[in-house]
Order: structure tokens, then C-alpha cells, then sequence
């Protein structure tokens, strides 16, 4: 239980980047440099957190077509929609990175862009990930206890690395970012 514990914690704190995120983009940096120590460390952040967490996502997809009755159109189904949100999420990964990138190398120029390829992710993030009840369902009904630990693949070092950069996330916010509560 601990192990699943520690996970939800991870994907709460990758939630809070996500909609510090959201509310940065929604009011955009207006050409402020000051956003830009920020928006890498979320740079750098989600690429850490993303890789990690595809992994699990992938890891699930795996398994439960190892293990579930992939016979039954149901489930068919519920796998080919992790597929499908996987994919575009690391589609969209590929060209907010993109923009990260951009924005070490060329600085408040390329602001804008940052922004668009951030709005774009996030958007896709909010409409399409987080917690769907097909493939978790069907999870929770197929794995062991071992099978959770092997799908989550996680270390005290990749667990240390993510909290640590998801500190620099909060410490380099601007000021003049304004959080709604919830956010």
C-alpha cells in the first residue's frame, strides 16, 4: 500500500505543475522574463516526470494484455484507448519539450511559442489523462501486489529526483503568477 501511496502522491504533485502550468499559459507571461527560470524548470520537470510515468502507463498496457482476457471486446477496447491517449500525450510531450527547448536557447523570443506548445499540452493533459476508470479498473482487478511494483518501477532516487524538481518548479514561480485556489 505504501508503494501505491508514494505513486499517488507523485501524479498529485505532477497534477499541481500541471495546473501552475495551465494558470501561467491562461495568463500568459506577457513577454516577462522573469517566467522563463520557471517554465524550464517545468521543462525539466515534466520530461523526468512523463518519462517515468510512460513507462508505467506502458508497463500496465503490457501486462493487462498479458494477463486480462483480451478476448472479450471490452477490454479490447479499453486497451486501445490507453494506446491511443499514450500517443497523443507523447506527441504532444515531443513539442512542449520542443518549446522548452526554444526557450533555453533563445530566451524571452521565444516565449510565445513555450506558451502555445504549453497551452496545447496541458489542454491535452486535461481533456485526455489522469485517471481513467477503463484500463485502472481492469487493472485493480487483474494485478497482484507484484505486478503493481513492477509497473510502477520506482527507486528512493527517482522518488527524491522527482520531489526535488518539482520544488525548483515552486521556487522559481513568478511572483505575479496568480494561483486560483485549487491550483
Amino acid at each position: 500500500m505504501e508503494l501505491r501511496e508514494r505513486i499517488a502522491g507523485e501524479r498529485r504533485r505532477l497534477r499541481k505543475v500541471r495546473e501552475a502550468l495551465s494558470a501561467a499559459v491562461a495568463q500568459t507571461s506577457q513577454g516577462d522574463e522573469g517566467y522563463i527560470p520557471f517554465y524550464l524548470a517545468i521543462a525539466v520537470y515534466f520530461e523526468a516526470a512523463m518519462e517515468r510515468l510512460h513507462t508505467q502507463d506502458v508497463r500496465m498496457g503490457d501486462l493487462l494484455r498479458e494477463k486480462a482476457d483480451m478476448d472479450a471486446p471490452e477490454n479490447q477496447q479499453v486497451l486501445g484507448e490507453l494506446d491511443r491517449r499514450l500517443a497523443g500525450n507523447q506527441e504532444h510531450l515531443k513539442k512542449f519539450l520542443a518549446g522548452g527547448k526554444a526557450l533555453r536557447e533563445q530566451g524571452d523570443e521565444a516565449l510565445e511559442q513555450y506558451e502555445a506548445a504549453a497551452k496545447a499540452y496541458t489542454d491535452y493533459i486535461v481533456t485526455n489523462m489522469g485517471h481513467h476508470e477503463g484500463s485502472t479498473d481492469l487493472a485493480r482487478a487483474t494485478f497482484s501486489d507484484e505486478d503493481w511494483n513492477y509497473m510502477a518501477n520506482v527507486s528512493e532516487t527517482d522518488m527524491a529526483h522527482e520531489e526535488e524538481l518539482f520544488e525548483r518548479v515552486f521556487a522559481t514561480m513568478p511572483a505575479s503568477l496568480e494561483l486560483t485556489p485549487g491550483d
